[in-house]
């Protein structure tokens, strides 16, 4: 069986309005999109969760990218946070790793995943 995780390789360093139109694409382009850290274990969490429940997720891991500090910085304009990991469902930011865990621990999350 595949891997329900597709990581992205590194793009290089982008202007501001690249890397907005980026994410904005990014978040419309798949139904599941984690912007992450890969030795972060709050997007650990958030990715486990969706292993869970067996939904495929796109993760762009920004420590591995040469445009991922400014990724992220886009991204706090966008959310009003800074923090990873930053999860998008159907293109709405829904929070991070412990969002994600009370949305499934709520019986919320499986519902979004079939809008």
């Amino acid at each position: 069986m595949g891997s329900l995780v597709t990581k992205i390789s590194p793009k290089s360093k982008m202007a501001s309005s690249d890397v907005q139109n980026f994410i904005k694409g990014a978040i419309s382009q798949d139904k599941v999109v984690v912007f992450s850290k890969s030795y972060c274990p709050y997007c650990d969490m958030a990715k486990e969760v969706f292993r869970k429940v067996k939904q495929p997720i796109k993760v762009y891991e920004l420590n591995e990218r040469d445009d991922g500090a400014d990724i992220q910085e886009n991204l706090a304009h966008i959310t009003g946070f800074r923090t990873v990991p930053q999860v998008f469902i159907n293109g709405k930011c829904v929070g991070g790793g412990s969002d994600v865990k009370a949305l499934h621990s709520s019986g919320q999350l499986e519902p979004m995943l079939i809008g």
